[in-house]
């Protein structure tokens, strides 16, 4: 053992040795004295043998790894230590739900119980029959709906567990579900629909009427409206009483560094990458990919509206990706916007911070990677440029010293006619963000602290992938209109994201500028038979998509595939100013069997052969683009062509279409 080991040592010396000291050492190493070289082996041997022995080390194939602790995956235990009572699992895509699933598990201290939010990705949501065996318990579920009827990314295995566990047994199970989603959508809130029915079949007794939450018209409303009466509902359930304490209660506690090691604070969600870095796959929303980009051009060649065409290097990361998937990137706020909330604040932005959960077993120790900066919280972890929530409004009322002011944020928090008048009004439809709302609010001065702990975390943006990984393997396009418009109150709001990519130059201060992105599967696709014809109906931006699809089904042809009809209806809103992809759609038109069609108001123009690719020819519908007006405009189209070409009832048509949606034969990539 200990021979093979001074071999091994004197091998890695050798290995890294200069050629003259190696020749050196090696005459030294033969006019040794024999036996002095004896006495040192032997000295060496006695400290090797005489040494305490470690404990053996196993094979490496009979190492197993260990199971989770209770602390990671059991949420009963976890109750029990902090006697916590409430549990409130969100399924989040955009932070909304996990924003409604905090502020109900703060509601709980008002009213004499504790509560905890939980993400259902980090549990083991089998335990939910163990709930009872806490007195007084409940589980709430706040579920948000994504994209046609699906689970968020971190609500897809309960979703599975709920549809694989016919046999299991949830009584004794109190519960109750928020959801949120959109009326714009044809799967208007079918995951929190889902649950709700789901956990009621297994046995779990539902507490309060399941809460619906439309984002087409005022979520927060819908959220408030609904919350007043599901606490009530719970004390007369628990036989308990609120306390009557209204005051604000702090999640977060405040610590200042005046010394710190500057290499430890964050300076963003990806500043903890450092150039010597090397990233590693897979790429995701906790680890993004770095892409640089490559192209940055406007598509539009006149008109006030910036449209741009973004291309993203992937080149290396291993990333895949195919056609009508979505890139997710993570924006970083305006400096400008940031700035004047410093100075309407009056705090100094780069003072060093830690915000620490004052409760110690909570998973969720900071709101935001601590410690860091104001600033760098502002500008990478907060959403500053939305309308806040009336939550936000209710906590900060206390920092008004203006009565009046205390009264009308308080009003704009309730469930109030007046109340929820004011806020859609003042608000909403004035596009106040918190900076606006400052401004306009003179006696209102917030420890800045305190708004950081009540703002929303910055989110990722979704765009559809404008290109086909069968042309472009190692690049990732964008199709994205810059969002700039004036309010009612005559400020001038820009988009966060469009405004951050369409100053993400190809070469910035001489590097490439990066783009933080990851990939979001889609089940938005072609058909698995090329032969199958395709209709895409994709105003504005809603093109995007469709680049990738155009491109792939060039790409088949060039294989040698039998490539069935391509139609293409697109629309802006002036063609000689704003029509994208002129010069590539021009040359698919010769490549690929591609008809466009200039607006999708002439889809019944062309009724006839629409109903024949439809009804004869097994083709693929797909629509991409506003959810609100252009979708149901295409839907109400296609009922009307299937009434009069189908000798169908509007009954029967609709039917009609509802199936070739079933049959995955009618997609959607749509939003509002």
């Amino acid at each position: 053992m200990c021979l093979c080991l001074l071999v091994f040592i004197f091998k890695m010396d050798h290995d890294t040795t200069t050629e003259p000291v190696a020749q050196e050492a090696e005459a030294l190493f033969t006019n040794m004295d024999l036996l002095l070289f004896s006495l040192i082996i032997g000295i060496v041997i006695y400290w090797f043998m005489s040494r305490k022995k470690p404990e053996p080390i196993p094979e490496f194939k009979k190492i197993d790894t260990p199971a989770p602790t209770s602390r990671e995956t059991s949420f009963i235990e976890k109750m029990k230590k902090t006697g916590k009572n409430i549990i409130v699992f969100y399924g989040s895509q955009t932070g909304t739900a996990e924003e409604f699933s905090n502020r109900l598990s703060k509601d709980a201290q008002r009213y004499g119980m504790k509560g905890m939010a939980a993400d259902p990705e980090e549990y083991d949501m089998g335990e939910l029959s163990r709930l009872s065996e806490i007195n007084n318990s409940l589980a709430i579920f706040c579920m948000a709906t994504y994209g046609e009827g699906d689970p968020t990314d971190n609500a897809q295995d309960f979703y599975d567990w709920l549809q694989e566990n016919d046999d299991e047994d949830l009584t004794g199970l109190n519960y109750t579900v928020f959801s949120l989603g959109n009326k714009t959508y044809e799967h208007y809130n079918a995951m929190g629909k889902y649950v709700d029915k789901r956990l009621e079949e297994l046995g779990a007794k539902r507490i309060f009427d399941l809460g619906l939450g439309d984002d087409d018209g005022n979520l927060e409303e819908d959220f408030v409206s609904w919350r007043e009466q599901f606490w009530p509902a719970v004390c007369e359930h628990f036989g308990v009483e609120a306390l009557g304490d209204e005051s604000s209660i702090r999640q977060y506690e405040l610590k200042e560094f005046t010394d710190i090691n500057m290499n430890k604070v964050f300076t963003g969600e990806i500043g903890r990458l450092k150039s010597f870095e090397v990233q590693k796959p897979p790429f995701d929303s906790k680890n993004p990919f770095m892409a640089p980009v490559t192209v940055n051009r406007r598509l539009n060649k006149a008109g006030d509206r910036h449209l741009m065409h973004l291309e993203l290097d992937i080149t290396g990361s291993k990333i895949r990706y195919e056609s009508g998937d979505h890139v997710a990137v993570f924006p970083t706020n305006d400096s400008a916007l940031v700035n004047k909330l410093g100075q309407v604040l009056g705090v100094d932005l780069d003072l060093v911070i830690s915000l620490n959960n004052l409760d110690e077993e909570s998973n969720k120790k900071h709101p935001f990677p601590c410690p860091t900066t104001y600033r760098t919280a502002l500008t990478h972890y907060l959403d500053i440029s939305h309308p806040p929530r009336t939550n936000v409004l209710y906590e900060l009322a206390q920092y008004a010293s203006d009565p009046k002011d205390q009264e009308n944020m308080r009003k704009m928090a309730s469930s109030s006619p007046e109340g929820k008048a004011l806020y859609q009004s003042w608000v909403l439809e004035s596009c106040r963000n918190i900076l606006a709302i400052l401004e306009d609010m003179p006696s209102l001065k917030p420890p800045i602290d305190h708004l950081c702990e009540l703002l929303p975390r910055l989110q990722a943006r979704y765009y559809s992938i404008a290109s086909s990984s069968k042309v472009h393997p190692n690049s990732i396009h964008i199709c994205a209109v810059v969002v700039e418009y004036q309010t009612k109150t005559g400020r001038v709001n820009k988009g966060v994201a469009t405004n951050w990519l369409k100053n993400k130059l190809v070469t910035d201060n001489g590097h490439k500028a990066t783009v933080p992105m990851y990939i979001r599967k889609s089940q938005f696709r072609l058909p698995f038979k090329a032969s199958n014809p395709v209709i895409m109906i994709g105003p504005g931006t809603g093109i995007a998509p469709f680049m990738g699809f155009i491109q792939e089904r060039g790409w088949l042809k060039e294989q040698g595939k039998d490539v069935g009809e391509t139609v293409l209806y697109y629309g802006c809103r002036h063609k000689m100013e704003d029509y994208l992809y002129q010069e590539e759609l021009e040359e698919a038109e010769q490549k690929v069997r591609l008809s466009t069609v200039y607006v999708q108001h002439l889809l019944k123009n062309n009724k006839e052969n629409l109903w024949k690719l439809i009804h004869l020819e097994n083709a693929h519908i797909y629509v991409c683009g506003d959810a609100r007006n252009m979708a149901k405009d295409v839907q109400t189209a296609l009922h009307e062509i299937a009434e009069e070409l189908g000798d169908m009832t509007r009954t029967q048509a609709t039917d009609y279409i509802k199936k070739l949606m079933t049959k995955g034969r009618y997609s959607q990539d749509v939003w509002s």
